[in-house]
């Protein structure tokens, strides 16, 4: 498997009136987002499965990579929590992408490449940023590729 790990675009700050859940995009992580997409997509990055959080700034990130996107999307409330082998059960496909959230996206990183959650903290993903993984979908089976800073990605879409 090919996985992509995708942290969600800049959002709007949570506020007595918008929980966090509900938080949206900016304008400025919408069309940062969007010129990142178009650098992922020169690079010839595509998704057969896409897989997001439920939380809306998650699902307007999953909404700017459908020009990526071969099969289908769904959203998966696992992305919203830390993982675990249960998450992983619901993953199908060759190339995937799963949207979500921090710290919970590092600690699948740790998950899947060392096979401790506890480790995320070694790999922080920036707002709209990458991370690129290898192999079995299973504990300490997949390899770290990259980690893609949306920056990099913005200049190659440009």
């Amino acid at each position: 498997m090919l996985l992509f790990l995708v942290r969600h675009a800049i959002a709007a700050e949570a506020t007595p009136d918008r929980p966090d859940a509900s938080r949206p995009l900016t304008q400025a992580g919408e069309r940062k987002f969007a010129a990142a997409v178009k650098g992922a997509r020169r690079l010839g990055w595509r998704f057969d499965r896409l897989y997001h959080s439920p939380l809306l700034r998650a699902v307007q990130t999953a909404e700017l990579l459908q020009p990526l996107l071969d099969g289908t999307s769904q959203s998966l409330p696992d992305l919203a929590r830390p993982p675990d082998l249960e998450m992983l059960a619901h993953i199908e496909g060759e190339r995937v992408a799963l949207v979500g959230h921090e710290p919970h996206l590092s600690a699948l990183l740790a998950f899947l490449t060392v096979g401790e959650i506890a480790r995320g903290e070694r790999f922080p993903l920036r707002k709209g940023g990458f991370a690129v993984l290898a192999g079995l979908l299973r504990p300490g089976s997949m390899e770290l590729q990259a980690l893609v800073l949306p920056k990099m990605l913005r200049k190659l879409g440009a």
